[in-house]
Parts: C-alpha cells; structure tokens; sequence
C-alpha cells in the first residue's frame, strides 16, 4: 500500500522547488486529501459521460426524424423524359411567337394588320401536358362595326376599308351632307331578288328605319325599300382598287369573287391560282405523252427527234432529249449538227414584269476530262423576233431574258443553242427548243 500511495503521489506531480540554491521536496497529499480530489474529478467525468450521452441521444432523434421525412418525398425520375404539351400552329393571318412546348413555357400569337385576334393571346404548358387558356383565331376586323354612315347610309365591306353608301338626298364621305340626286348607279333597283323591306321602329314619337348590310334605304319615308348595293359598281367607279383579283359577282346584299377555268380561288377569297391538272390526275394525256401544266390548263406532249438526213441521224434518251448518233470521221457536217436537242415547256402570265430570266443553260464535263474553255450562246431560231435576249451569267452558264412584255393568250417557241470551243477549235453545239404558252390572265 506505501509503495502504490507513493505512485499516486508521483502522478500528482509533487513539485521540486529549488530555493537558495538549495533543493527541497514539497511534500505530497496525504491519502484522504487524494481520495477527495479523486471522488470530485470521478463526479465531474459522470456529468460529462450523461452529458454527452444525452447529446447523443438528441442527435440520433433528429437524424432519423430527419431520414423518415426524406423517404416520404416523392421518387424523381431522372430518366424520365420532360413533360410537354401539344403543338400549336399559328393561326391563319397570325403569328405565333414561341417554339417550346415544355411545362412552363409560353407561346404567344399576334394577329396581322386588318385582323383581331380572338382567344387566348398567351398559352402557357401545365404540368398536367395541356395548354391554358383557348385557341387563338385572328378575325377580320369590321370597319363598319363602329357604323360610321350617318343619316339612313350603308356602310359596305371593302379590303382594310370601307364606304358609306348614302340614302336619298344624303352625300358625303359619311353621308352627312344632305343633297338632291337621281338614284345612283350601283343601286340595283329592278330585281325583286335585290330588295328588302327594312326595320322600322318607333322611337321618341318618330320612326326610324335601317336596312341589313349590303343593302341602301331608297324611296321616300312613307314608302321606304332597301335595294341592294352592287360593291362590284361601288369599287370600280370609285377607283379603289379591285375588290377581285379576276372577276366580281354581286349577289344580294354582298360579292363573290370568280376565277376563269383551270384556276381555283384562294383562301383570302379574291385571289385565283392555277389548277395544276398533270399533278392532280385531271388530265386526259395518252400512253407515251407527258403532261405538261400550263396557266389554266394542260398540254400533252410528244416530242419527236429530227429526221435523218446523210450522215446526221438522232436516238431519243429521254422524253425531252434526243443525242445525235456517232458520226463518220471524215463527215464535217455531222460534226457541226448539234449534239443534244433538249425540249422544254414554260408557261408565264400576261404582262409579267421585265426584265425577267426564263431558262438557263449550262455546260457540264464528265469524270476525269477538261471541259471546254470557252462557250458561246445564241438565239437561232423560232417566231420570238426581239423579245428575248441571250447572255452570258458565269463562264460555264447563258440566260434566255424575256426584254418585252407579254399579253396572252399566244404560243411563242424559242430555239437557243450553245456551242463549246476548246482552244479556239469547235468541239459541239448543243441546242434547246423552248416552247412558251402565254397566259391572258396577270396571274
């Protein structure tokens, strides 16, 4: 026991003081004062083993609180591919902005000038893949909603604009003039299809009367009619600009437009464009002809290669191609008889805007062998005296230019040649029939 106390003594570190040069040993604690300090420092690491096992304890609470609610949340799909929505189209005489169609993008529509735009100017894509809001249309704006004709006047449709045909005894742009005329010109009066009777009603002890749109209020107060007014007349009188591009119908209290035979009118209403009969299967060609469409109809054709005269002789490789046969070493004029004779069918509106280039051609060389080093192209035959003009576009390609304008309907054939030189020496000529239908319609 005196050797164990001694130990505890030394790891108490008793203190060595050295004083006066001499050295003395602070004695150490005796055994109770030990086992005192002992039994403290035993009490203070109890407090700090519960305290830190209690921080423990707290700490594991939180981390598994802390675990449950992270596997309530929902799994991500990170292979899933991005919800989207349908596509939209922009609507007839309108733009759409916008071309993503992810959750939570925005499409936008505008609608061009004449038009309103009707429903949903902005769409945005749900999470559920649908679209808000409703499907965008763009309407034709009416100028005469705002009934701008005073006085009994009509107003009538035009294109961005209108005109207010006034009643008896009223003129003016507005009809806020009263004045004394004769039945005007547009007004049809002599068909019964043509007239209404109008809407009267009393109001504050008078009657006042109106006529449905397209129609004019004629006669007098007692006997008034609605007769119907001829846009067709308004417009063409007045030098407004056409109401139709080719032909205007008056109908009772409105227009049609009209287009001529092969031709089919378009979404705007006024406007006409050519039936393509060969594309559409309208025609009647026969076995070994071609149809070939022409403004408001169809050709069916057959080209033939020339005849063989002494050595020159023609093979047709194409329906539109005809080569010239190997010609004799020594025969100078086979040589100098075009090489390829090519067909070809163009079909152009009266009055086209000039100048204007029609066809080109072109020199081509095969794998492996130089080309010719100089071309020349010229106009040599057909009944097209100084309507067209050839020239040169790059060094191995010649225009046909149309230099006068053309009224329809007439048939024009052209021939162009191009001849290939190589060292200033001949080498070919090719030529080109150009067969030209001209329409009598600007359209």
């Amino acid at each position: 026991m005196a050797l164990s106390f001694r130990r505890r003594c030394l790891l108490l570190l008793c203190l060595t003081a050295i004083q006066g040069g001499h050295a003395s040993v602070q004695t150490c604690m005796d055994k109770h004062q030990v086992v005192g300090v002992l039994r403290q420092m035993e009490k203070f690491l109890k407090g700090q083993e519960m305290r830190f096992t209690e921080g423990l304890r707290i700490m594991k609470s939180k981390l598994a609180t802390l675990q449950n609610s992270v596997s309530k949340l929902p799994q991500a799909d990170q292979t899933a591919a991005p919800t989207t929505c349908p596509s939209l189209e922009a609507p007839a005489h309108g733009t759409k902005f916008g071309s993503k169609y992810f959750v939570g993008h925005e499409v936008h529509f505008t609608c061009s000038q004449g038009y309103r735009l009707v429903g949903s100017a902005t769409r945005a894509c749900r999470d559920n893949g649908t679209w808000t809001g409703i499907s965008a249309l763009c309407k034709d704006i009416s100028e005469c909603e705002s009934n701008p004709c005073q006085n009994g006047g009509t107003c009538v449709e035009g294109v961005n604009q209108y005109k207010c045909i006034c009643a008896q005894n009223w003129s003016g742009s507005h009809c806020q003039h009263q004045t004394q005329t004769a039945p005007p010109e547009w007004s049809v009066m002599n068909d019964p299809a043509f007239s209404r009777r109008p809407r009267c009603a009393q109001v504050n002890q008078a009657q006042h009367c109106s006529c449905d749109a397209g129609f004019h209020m004629s006669g007098t107060s007692d006997n008034s009619i609605c007769q119907d007014v001829n846009e067709c007349e308004v417009y063409r009188l007045d030098q407004g600009g056409k109401l139709c591009v080719h032909e205007c119908v008056n109908v009772p209290g409105s227009y049609r437009c009209s287009c001529p035979s092969g031709y089919k009118l378009l979404a705007d209403r006024r406007s006409c464009e050519d039936v393509d009969e060969c594309l559409s299967q309208q025609h009647n060609c026969s076995r070994g002809t071609t149809c070939i469409n022409m403004g408001g109809g169809f050709q069916c054709v057959n080209p033939e290669c020339s005849r063989s005269h002494g050595n020159i002789s023609y093979v047709k490789t194409s329906p539109f191609q005809c080569e010239r046969n190997p010609c004799p070493m020594d025969s100078r004029s086979c040589h100098l008889a075009p090489k390829t004779v090519s067909f070809h069918y163009l079909s152009l509106s009266s009055n086209l805007q000039t100048p204007a280039t029609l066809f080109r051609m072109a020199t081509a060389s095969a794998p492996g062998r130089t080309g010719p080093d100089s071309l020349r192209f010229g106009i040599v035959g057909g009944n097209s005296r100084g309507i067209f003009a050839m020239q040169r576009s790059d060094r191995q390609t010649g225009e046909l230019i149309l230099v006068q304008q053309l009224r329809g309907p007439q048939e024009i054939s052209i021939d162009v040649d191009m001849s290939e030189y190589s060292d200033r020496t001949f080498q070919a000529k090719h030529v080109a029939k150009v067969n030209i239908l001209v329409s009598p319609y600007n359209f």
